[in-house]
């Protein structure tokens, strides 16, 4: 997992903040956003997403935080990609999840979600994603 520049982390981080203050809604927006651009992953998800909605805002929270440091999110990434291989997830999904995501943060936030935060957000998931990719892999 590459690290992410303190500029990158602050922005992250910031923007985070922001955004966990629309919570349930913001996630909710999220995944109205995933199921429209990847239908098939909606059969992914159970039917009442509100639980779901709830357990996207603590893991993303968790990942936030852990940023900076590598050694204990690669632990947390690596359980998180046996649980989403186990819930039929594929390495193909995670393009769908990053787009839903930034799509879901730019529209959420508004014009304080500038080209910079957008940047490292793509970097932060980048990094995520591919390690997700390859602990599901070695499970």
């Amino acid at each position: 997992m590459s690290a992410l520049t303190e500029d990158e982390l602050d922005l992250v981080r910031a923007s985070f903040r922001d955004f966990a203050l629309a919570g349930q809604e913001g996630a909710q927006m999220f995944y109205d956003r995933l199921f429209a651009i990847a239908p098939p992953l909606r059969r992914l998800f159970p039917a009442d997403m509100q639980e779901q909605c709830a357990k996207l805002m603590s893991m993303l929270g968790a990942i936030v935080a852990q940023l900076h440091d590598h050694a204990a999110l690669r632990p947390l990434v690596g359980d998180l990609a046996r649980r989403h291989v186990a819930y039929g997830a594929r390495p193909e999904h995670y393009a769908a999840i990053g787009d839903a995501l930034l799509w879901t943060l730019e529209r959420r936030l508004g014009p304080v979600f500038t080209a910079a935060h957008a940047a490292a957000w793509q970097r932060a998931y980048a990094a995520l994603s591919g390690t997700m990719v390859e602990e599901a892999a070695a499970a």
